[in-house]
């Protein structure tokens, strides 16, 4: 293993007990935009000595029963999802933790936000064929995708049909917000949302607040139902985490935190985390 490597450090980090107990609630796998299988998300926790992991796919449970067959029990997967949801004309990703995956409203809700992006895939495909931009077979590989399509996957397929030579330059010509290719998703509305994971069993989080959000708004979102916010995350200014963690305090929510990992690169498994401590605290919200 490469010296000086992201992961490289954890796994010394992890040796010397520094991240004994500590937890990573925001990890992405194949079953939507990751690039990591349950099975190898998991063995990355455990080579990175956490004691829990959550698996977040965007819209979707599927990856929580592999994960948790892969951990056994040298790891808890707690099970999550990333909701997208609308709050005040604005897409919110609201983290779900600990939900019961057979809960008939929420699984029914993901459900119908997942077919969307069948759809939203699909109407994608058709703004590229209008501008001369065909994917050869397109259709035929919507079916035995991910449980939750994105642009993302749209983008790598534009990258193996050598329509452009990366990501990055997909979202830059075609599919960012501007690139005239994109269709908005379907946004739960937040309140909705918040209440299908209370019925689920579980506890709702903020996921990576932008840096324009309020104490206000989050007081107006605890009044809705909202248990904690997500305050360690990538690329978040350590003055802004701890202003998250001071409101958080105020308004009577607990913290979570995780690495947002989708694959390789610097937020790989374990990068950013909670402690023991704050893990428990979110765990006594479930039998509130």
């Amino acid at each position: 293993m490469p010296a000086g490597q992201p992961f490289t450090t954890l796994c010394q980090l992890a040796a010397r007990g520094q991240y004994a107990g500590r937890v990573d609630l925001h990890v992405h796998t194949t079953h939507s935009d990751g690039a990591y299988t349950p099975v190898q998300v998991v063995d990355l926790a455990r080579r990175a000595g956490l004691a829990a992991l959550a698996v977040t796919d965007h819209d979707t449970l599927g990856g929580v029963l592999a994960a948790r067959a892969a951990a056994g029990s040298a790891v808890e997967i707690v099970a999550g999802v990333e909701i997208t949801t609308e709050y005040r004309q604005r897409e919110l990703h609201l983290l779900g933790y600990f939900v019961a995956l057979d809960h008939v409203g929420l699984t029914a809700a993901l459900a119908g936000i997942r077919r969307h992006r069948v759809e939203r895939f699909r109407e994608m495909i058709e703004r590229l064929r209008g501008r001369g931009v065909s994917l050869e077979g397109a259709d035929q590989r919507v079916q035995g995708a991910p449980d939750a399509l994105g642009r993302r996957h749209l983008a790598e397929m534009l990258v193996r049909a050598r329509r452009v030579a990366t990501v990055r330059e997909a979202f830059l010509r075609y599919l960012g917000d501007r690139g005239g290719v994109a269709v908005p998703k379907k946004r739960l509305p937040v309140a909705e949302a918040l209440a299908l994971v209370r019925e689920a069993g579980g506890v709702a989080a903020w996921a990576h607040p932008a840096y324009d959000c309020t104490q206000e708004q989050l007081s107006e979102l605890r009044g809705l139902g909202l248990d904690a916010v997500e305050v360690e995350y990538p690329d978040v200014r350590r003055s802004r985490t701890l202003e998250l963690r001071g409101w958080a305090g105020q308004l009577g929510l607990a913290v979570t935190g995780g690495s947002d990992c989708h694959g390789p690169g610097r937020r790989c498994v374990g990068s950013c985390t909670i402690s023991a401590a704050e893990f428990g605290q979110l765990r006594q919200m479930v039998s509130r």
